[in-house]
């Protein structure tokens, strides 16, 4: 550190992720650059400390966003952070929108919720922070940051779609708040990328190997070949849509992954933590579809000659006969591949849980830190 360094006042932001699951990676690819981007944006004059934390694994529901302020804000005086800021992936409301980002300028705290701020969500984060610790520094009268050397932007003119509101029992306390459509839209998207339903697609090999199985045994079949010819376009719609909706209610209900309202956790939130789950799952088992639908077809073009298939049908047959008899297969292989999700590994489909966090190894819960 040189001279220079030394006499130049220091500031240090904690950035707090909660639960540490996906808002730790958001935090662990956000922080290097985050001191970086508060000398551009704030105060080049300031040496900027940046430290991370984990919190809880379970985060507080029951008091919702004044909760997790109030976690952090003991969490701010503990490690003797000079402001702190926490992501999490609670969707969160206030006055039935979506919240973005909340300061508490007498505490020193804010948090972003990383699901509202859509897919593009360390892009966001990127640009809401530094502003958010500005306005912090700002309404606190920090010295260190003199008032008349910078002007802090305006988050709302940062992250589109998203207004200001300023608070009335907290003075200095903001809101920000996303429109009722588009940031509801945006907030759903957001929760389908942070309950990453990659790594729900992962957990059903169990699944996709069952289906697989029953698709081999069902392309052996000629009566599923007249079948699939017999049935429109309609049918096979219906059939296919009725497998999915089959598939994901077999494995919220035989895994448990439908959310209560409790104590902790009001109606609104356990609604949305279901959606998430739903949704998620419902993208992973729309992309395992594609994936078994494909592998039908190649195993049809390879297994069942043109002149069987024809004779069976009684008719000339094309590329089209294979595509509506993998089709019918597919669907109905993803019924008995419901079977086979009993086998998969809890933990494993647990994840898909929009409120499901496992213990990360090498946590340590705060108190015991």
């Amino acid at each position: 550190m040189t001279q220079v360094e030394q006499h130049r006042p220091e500031i240090v932001v904690g950035l707090v992720a909660t639960p540490p699951d996906y808002p730790a990676q958001v935090t662990a690819r956000f922080s290097a650059e985050l001191a970086g981007l508060l000398a551009q944006r704030v105060d080049a004059n300031v040496r900027w400390t940046v430290q991370e934390g984990w919190g809880e694994v379970a985060p507080r529901r029951d008091g919702g966003v004044e909760a997790l302020l109030d976690d952090l804000a003991r969490r701010r005086a503990d490690a003797r952070w000079d402001v702190a800021i926490c992501l999490t992936d609670l969707p969160l409301h206030t006055e039935r929108v979506p919240l973005i980002a909340q300061t508490a300028a007498r505490r020193r705290v804010a948090m972003v919720s990383l699901p509202a701020l859509g897919l593009r969500q360390l892009r966001a984060v990127r640009a809401a922070v530094p502003d958010l610790v500005g306005r912090l520094l700002t309404d606190a009268s920090d010295q260190r940051v003199p008032p008349a050397g910078w002007a802090p932007a305006e988050l709302a003119s940062r992250v589109p779609a998203i207004r200001r509101v300023v608070g009335q029992d907290d003075a200095g306390d903001l809101s920000y708040v996303a429109s009722r459509l588009t940031g509801r839209v945006r907030l759903l998207t957001g929760m389908v990328k942070a309950n990453r339903p990659g790594r729900a697609l992962l957990g059903l090999s169990k699944l996709l190997v069952a289906a697989f199985g029953t698709a081999a045994f069902a392309l052996t079949t000629n009566t599923i070949w007249q079948m699939g010819d017999a049935l429109g376009g309609l049918r096979l719609a219906v059939i296919m849509l009725l497998g999915l909706t089959a598939l994901v209610a077999w494995l919220i209900v035989a895994h448990d992954l439908w959310e209560k309202p409790d104590e902790e956790t009001s109606a609104e939130l356990a609604r949305m933590f279901n959606l998430g789950t739903i949704l998620t799952l419902t993208l992973a088992t729309a992309v395992s579809y594609l994936v078994l639908f494909a592998g039908t077809v190649l195993a049809a073009a390879l297994l069942i000659d043109t002149s069987v298939l024809e004779q069976t049908l009684q008719r000339p047959v094309d590329f089209t006969d294979y595509l509506i008899l993998a089709w019918i297969i597919s669907s109905l292989a993803t019924i008995g591949g419901a079977i086979g999700s009993g086998l998969e590994d809890e933990e494993t489909v647990r994840a898909a849980a929009y409120g499901y966090h496992p213990e990360p190894g090498g946590w340590r819960d705060e108190k015991d830190a």
